[in-house]
């Protein structure tokens, strides 16, 4: 399960192809970056990013963990071999790129205390504020890490799995601490890794942050030949504020708009679209009139509640006035069974199929196990396809779910009650507490056509949804799920040619620290790749 056989297969060439690509040039002008990974898929994707990298002229530390499981722990005798096993495969690329196994750095400091930071800190009495902000932070992604493993969203902070995160994810912190101010030739420029939220990635990150050293943290979605990334920023945040701030203004082109209606109509027709590898609907438009009919819905106003996966990396942290989204959840519930002039659809997110914590509807049913007349349940695995719900709804109320996004492009007046990135963008409703929300409800339901968005608004929803899937991603040849093949199309020689860069440069620029230029001219360029 810690096969490298990948790696080993494409080693030799990547090597070479690497420092074919290394002049006078470009060598004097790279960064120390210091790369980290863990788990297989992650250490084999990370070790071709980290030699095209070095390519490029950048002086690169791979920094690894050789686990295969983050949920189990494991014996010293295995975890020793398997440390064995990827030196031995990585030791051929250290004339390009420096290997380090985490493992192999002895922690000069046993707690993340204070004096763990040395003279980093420019006033000595910061230490103790940045121990309890560490500690904390780590604390915190251990918990994350629950709540993604489980995929639920109260934590057991005595229970095994936390205990062992909380392990893990500390020893990589010590260890990556020391090897940041064990010299100043061993402070990077920069620190790179995938996610950043989760794992020893999300240690990791937050070691970065405290010791204010620059990080690049980096995803992949649905998209294939695309790459999301962020600079001091955990990734799946997607914060899209600098985005829309560039583009907001900028109306869509004739083509521009095809694009995006093309892209919404297969989303619609459960189908995939070009460059997306992701069916979320089990089947086709039927319709609003049949989904009517078959849920049984009369003459009231109908609100949509369209409720992501519990534990969804999306969901996580996402809280703005709610202590997560099954307090949300609940709380809506109990306001709605006591509003039997409305009806209230709850849709649980077609995601469920393939999750394996608990579902919404043991939520819904936890706080009301018989459900009044006005109240519906969609079930993930129902023949019901979710945009003929929006096609009936005169109300949409989301945490995060990317159907608020949608919902407000068909001019359904949407609540957002989680810190998604769509929000505070002008075409949603977004409270900031318990009573705001309420409030909105209420007036909304008085008269919900007096609530319909404006066509100006529809129109912003539409121009922010083209810029999300067609600009934040930026064009990277390498998906992470899906490299193996890709490079056939693109070796690393061709990525690191001019003409490949012509392409990606920019994904590759960011990746070494660039900041993203958020320019038309660059997202055009974007678009046409």
């Amino acid at each position: 399960s810690f096969s490298l056989q990948r790696i080993q297969k494409g080693l030799p060439g990547w090597i070479a192809q690497s420092e074919a690509s290394r002049t006078p040039k470009n060598v004097p002008n790279g960064k120390k970056i210091f790369m980290f990974s863990t788990l297989r898929y992650w250490v084999e994707h990370s070790t071709l990013l980290s030699l095209a990298l070095a390519g490029q002229g950048h002086q690169v530390t791979l920094a690894y963990l050789p686990l295969n499981n983050w949920r189990v722990p494991m014996n010293r005798f295995d975890l020793r071999r398997q440390n064995a096993y990827a030196r031995r495969v990585l030791k051929p690329m250290e004339k390009l790129v420096q290997t380090v196994s985490l493992l192999d750095i002895k922690p000069t400091h046993k707690e993340l205390d204070g004096n763990a930071f040395g003279d980093m800190a420019a006033d000595p009495s910061d230490n103790a504020q940045q121990k309890s902000s560490l500690a904390g932070a780590i604390q915190g992604v251990s918990e994350r890490d629950v709540q993604y493993t489980l995929q639920v969203e109260e934590v057991d902070t005595n229970s095994s799995l936390y205990q062992l995160r909380l392990e893990r994810n500390t020893q990589a912190a010590l260890a990556v601490l020391t090897w940041f101010t064990k010299s100043a030739a061993q402070r990077p420029d920069l620190v790179l890794m995938p996610n950043g939220s989760i794992l020893e990635m999300g240690a990791i990150y937050q070691v970065a942050r405290a010791l204010d050293i620059p990080v690049v943290t980096y995803e992949f979605g649905e998209q294939r030949g695309r790459i999301w990334l962020a600079q001091n920023d955990e990734v799946m945040l997607q914060h899209t504020n600098e985005l829309w701030s560039a583009w907001k203004d900028q109306t869509l082109s004739t083509a521009e708009r095809e694009q995006m209606h093309a892209l919404y109509t297969s989303r619609q027709n459960a189908s995939l679209w070009e460059n997306f590898s992701r069916l979320w609907q089990g089947l086709p438009s039927q319709g609003g009139d049949q989904a009517r009919q078959g849920l049984g819905l009369d003459g009231r106003p109908v609100t949509l509640l369209a409720a992501n996966v519990i534990g969804d990396s999306l969901t996580l942290g996402r809280q703005v006035f709610s202590r997560n989204m099954t307090e949300w959840l609940q709380r809506t519930l109990r306001n709605f069974s006591q509003r039997p002039e409305s009806q209230l659809v709850v849709r649980i997110h077609p995601g469920e199929r393939y999750a394996k914590g608990p579902s919404v509807a043991d939520v819904i049913h936890e706080v009301m196990p018989e459900l009044p007349e006005n109240i519906h349940l969609v079930a993930a695995d129902d023949p019901v396809n979710t945009y003929d719900l929006i096609d009936v709804a005169d109300l949409g109320l989301v945490y995060t779910t990317t159907v608020g996004m949608e919902m407000s492009m068909s001019g359904v007046p949407t609540v957002v009650a989680g810190q998604t990135h769509y929000r505070g963008k002008g075409f949603t409703y977004d409270p900031t507490d318990w009573e705001e929300y309420f409030d909105l409800l209420n007036q909304m339901l008085q008269d919900p056509q007096r609530s319909r968005l404006q066509r100006q608004q529809v129109e912003l929803a539409w121009q922010y949804a083209y810029r999300f899937f067609f600009n934040y991603p930026l064009p990277f040849p390498w998906h992470m799920l899906y490299y193996n093949e890709e490079l056939e199309q693109w070796p690393m020689e061709k990525v690191l040619s001019g003409a490949g860069q012509d392409i990606y440069g920019e994904a590759f620029q960011v990746l070494a620290g660039q900041p993203r230029r958020w320019s038309t001219e660059v997202g055009q360029d974007s678009i046409t790749a």
